[in-house]
């Protein structure tokens, strides 16, 4: 029989240098993989994983050096005790990164073979780390500031109105399913690789609507996505009885922008479910519709204006609208959070269609241990 070995971590992104290390470690017996759950690596790290814990698994078992993936059940650092116990391994082993005493002293306990490999890429390729590839990536995110949902058609057919976008630099690693954009921009990724091209953005954006959107696609990713992520600096997308916009109306100057990031503060929440359905109850009518067109033009004239009072204000009604109408974008954590953060800003409003995210404040007064956001200038692609 093969010895047994094992490795653990949070193989977020895989690269070739994680490649390199199973390759390696398979060659000292059959590997079992153990990767640490979604809410210890948010533990361990301070933020979710881009892929979730079935995904990881999933592309792991698909690796020809690895014989099993496994989820750990524990938490903390050593959160594989009881998948170590169960599956009684000869050898572990760890990069010089994940070399730790606590691991060395379990293994001893277990009279268990501890190996550490040093990081040493495979001939001809270069050194990669998850964060390294992350930092590489500059294609942005988006944030929409009011009339979110008037770019789908069963909406502004109701009444025309308009989104009102920013395209954000990627200098948080922003929390997967954050309503942000993050499906689209992993399309962007997908389509372009690290950076967006330099073609007219009216054409790029409708070339990422389209591969997000094949024919057949039930459920229509908005172009609100795909042009705030393309568009830099504000953007006012004019919707009228149509999936595009009849009109696109954008500001550059660095006032505005600087007007706009100052006075935003993004709080974390959880990432959205994947059983979560924002569609499960509405209440779509004309009249609703309208009050969220109306408080989108709102939001616009105080960016114009650089009237943060009316901004806030705005912030909040267009994000009532919405909520009247897709009642589902909130859940008692997020109302949990909301309460404890209403009385210290002007507005307030979740990110993208809700169920998790980040609950995003306007004020005038900074918000401690909340995210900065930088707006992507005209020309910084």
């Amino acid at each position: 029989m093969n010895k047994k070995v094992f490795v653990s971590g949070c193989f977020d992104i895989i690269h070739s240098g994680h490649i390199e290390f199973f390759e390696n470690a398979s060659k000292y017996g059959d590997l079992y993989v153990c990767i640490g759950s979604d809410n210890t690596v948010k533990e361990l790290k301070g933020k979710y994983p881009v892929h979730n814990q079935y995904e990881r698994k999933f592309i792991l078992d698909s690796i020809k050096f690895i014989k099993e993936c496994t989820i750990s059940t524990g938490t903390g650092i050593l959160d594989f005790k009881y998948e170590l116990k169960k599956i009684s391994p000869d050898i572990f082993i760890v990069n010089e990164d994940g070399d730790s005493p606590l691991k060395n002293n379990l293994c001893i306990k277990n009279k268990i073979d501890y190996k550490v490999f040093k990081r040493s890429p495979k001939k001809n390729l270069p050194k990669k780390s998850s964060t390294e590839i992350k930092k590489q990536i500059t294609i942005p995110f988006r944030i929409d500031l009011a009339g979110g949902w008037m770019d789908q058609f069963y909406i502004n057919k109701l009444n025309p109105g308009s989104v009102i976008t920013i395209s954000i630099e990627p200098n948080y690693d922003f929390n997967l399913r954050s309503g942000m954009a993050t499906s689209t921009r992993n399309k962007a990724i997908e389509l372009w690789n690290s950076r967006l091209p330099l073609d007219e953005l009216e054409k790029t954006s409708k070339i990422l609507f389209s591969y997000e959107n094949p024919p057949g696609t039930e459920i229509i990713s908005g172009s609100q996505d795909s042009i705030g992520i393309v568009y830099p600096g504000v953007n006012k997308l004019n919707y009228d009885n149509n999936y595009w916009p009849i009109k696109i109306d954008s500001i550059n100057s660095e006032k505005t922008i600087k007007f706009i990031e100052n006075c935003l503060y993004l709080i974390p929440l959880n990432p959205r479910l994947n059983s979560y359905d924002v569609l499960k109850t509405t209440r779509i009518s004309k009249k609703n519709a309208k009050i969220l067109a109306d408080s989108s033009e709102k939001l616009w004239g105080s960016i114009i204006n650089h009237d943060l009072s009316k901004f806030g204000k705005a912030f909040l009604e267009s994000f009532n609208a919405q909520v009247k109408m897709f009642p589902n974008m909130l859940n008692k954590e997020i109302l949990s959070k909301i309460n404890i953060y209403k009385d210290k800003c002007i507005g307030y409003k979740i990110s993208g269609a809700g169920g998790g995210g980040y609950l995003i404040l306007v004020s005038d007064k900074e918000i401690k241990n909340a995210i900065k956001i930088k707006i992507r200038r005209k020309n910084n692609f």
